[in-house]
């Protein structure tokens, strides 16, 4: 377990909104990348660092949806992207490539949240872990070279208290020797998305590459359509407390931007702060598992990512 992954005496909290955390911060010259940038989170985030003077790419598979709701936005453009499709992934990259050298902060927002019945992406994987993992570890492969070139970049990756429901299982992804379950699906997805950052921090060192987790906190967006009216009103009985999209976007926007993290990288973060450890059987709806910061299981991950995705890095 990282040894760093124990709160610190940051000056923001569950209440901050992004806009808070980047108050004071010239990114002029800075270039980033938001997946899912056109609602939700990701769209708060895309307005609060381009108002902050970021050249900022937004991914979204919805392009009449997201040129429309980022019209007008300074130095926002829009590439499509479809995290399932990997064809779509490299098509993303090389735009952005072909266009920019480098990039300093790279928002692994979007994912799918959900689905009721198990569905795959075109790699033939579950799709929650097909987009929410491997779509956007080849694409962060993809776009390593940028990522070198920026110099201290940093890579966010949208993990959630969800993890909790369940660890990774490698030889099952596809639930063909368990029930498909869409809550344990997801949360092995963002299980997932926590070790990837964990592994990624490890291997960025040389080129001064952190990388983070999030939970971003329970916020009421588009991503409950696939839940029955029945496990959202349970959900929120458990919840109680919801966070607007600003407030959701904040701990992100932290990980990016906190001069305090600058020593510190492959950590869990919630509430604009580093997440403590809780027990792997704790029924608390906060913190992290040990699993989700296992650098032996990361590494196991990443060996699978690179053999499926075809998309070895950092070479």
């Amino acid at each position: 377990m990282n040894p760093k992954q124990q709160p610190i005496d940051s000056r923001f909290n569950a209440q901050s909104t992004a806009d808070e955390v980047a108050a004071g911060h010239d990114l002029r010259g800075k270039n980033v990348v938001v997946t899912g940038g056109s609602a939700g989170i990701g769209f708060e985030i895309v307005q609060t660092l381009s108002r902050a003077g970021a050249n900022v790419v937004v991914g979204a598979r919805n392009a009449g949806k997201a040129k429309a709701r980022l019209e007008g936005l300074p130095n926002v453009s829009y590439h499509p992207l479809d995290l399932a499709d990997p064809v779509s992934v490299e098509a993303f990259a090389k735009q952005y490539l072909a266009a920019h050298q480098a990039l300093h902060y790279l928002f692994n927002n979007a994912g799918v949240f959900f689905p009721p019945e198990i569905t795959t992406d075109k790699r033939g994987y579950e799709l929650q872990f097909g987009a929410n993992h491997l779509g956007h570890f080849q694409l962060s492969g993809l776009l390593w070279p940028a990522l070198k070139k920026a110099g201290n970049a940093r890579v966010i990756a949208h993990s959630s208290v969800g993890h909790r429901r369940m660890a990774l299982r490698l030889d099952d992804l596809n639930f063909e020797r368990h029930p498909y379950d869409p809550v344990k699906a997801y949360a092995q997805s963002k299980t997932a998305n926590a070790l990837f950052a964990v592994h990624l921090n490890k291997a960025g060192q040389p080129h001064g590459v952190k990388a983070y987790a999030v939970h971003p906190g329970a916020i009421l967006t588009d991503v409950v359509l696939h839940m029955s009216e029945a496990e959202l009103e349970a959900w929120k009985q458990r919840v109680k407390n919801f966070k607007t999209p600003a407030q959701g976007a904040a701990t992100a926007v932290w990980c990016a931007l906190s001069e305090q993290l600058d020593g510190i990288g492959g950590v869990y973060c919630e509430d604009c702060n580093i997440a403590p450890f809780v027990a792997d059987d704790e029924t608390i709806i906060y913190g992290v598992r040990s699993y989700a910061s296992d650098p032996e299981l990361a590494a196991a991950l990443w060996q699978f990512s690179e053999k499926v995705t075809g998309v070895e890095w950092p070479a």
